[in-house]
């Protein structure tokens, strides 16, 4: 029966690309998301990059292979980013609203939120979001539900995940 595992709330604070937290959403059911918005805050955005540039897969529609790609690429996607950075302060400087100059963000742009939800929900997300075939950028943050979840509820956790 799933329903005990419905009462018990864990709360965490979360940080991460946009393109990341954008996916993480989607989970709704038995979850609670509060997320910083650029309308309201007015600091620097950070940005985030990974260690490597991944090719695309070729045998599916969607996700990348572990072979890298071009870092000439990467360069150039570094310094688009960071213009873009340097122009949503520009804008947010010379008096633009904040809520109108974010539209020039990038997505790599860090977020961050509070989320809430029951352990069931929980592990739901976790055994989605850890399957190999789950975005990798992705998949590296939910892990870190293991060692949360997987502390402070060890026996329910291992029964409610895949036991890994």
């Amino acid at each position: 029966h799933w329903s005990p595992f419905a009462h018990v709330t864990v709360s965490m604070r979360w940080k991460a690309p946009i393109f990341v937290a954008r996916q993480l959403v989607k989970h709704q059911v038995g979850l609670s998301w509060n997320e910083v918005s650029r309308r309201y805050v007015k600091t620097e955005p950070e940005l985030w990059w990974p260690e490597k540039w991944r090719k695309a897969a070729e045998n599916v529609k969607q996700g990348s292979s572990d072979e890298e790609f071009s870092k000439i690429f990467a360069e150039n996607l570094t310094r688009c980013a960071e213009k873009c950075v340097d122009a949503y302060i520009d804008l947010v400087d010379n008096g633009c609203c904040p809520e109108q100059a974010r539209m020039v963000l990038p997505l790599n742009v860090l977020t961050e939120w509070v989320w809430t939800g029951s352990l069931y929900a929980w592990a739901r997300v976790y055994n989605q979001r850890t399957d190999p075939t789950a975005q990798q950028e992705t998949r590296q943050l939910v892990l870190t539900l293991d060692d949360i979840c997987g502390q402070l509820y060890p026996v329910s956790w291992k029964a409610l995940t895949k036991g890994e």
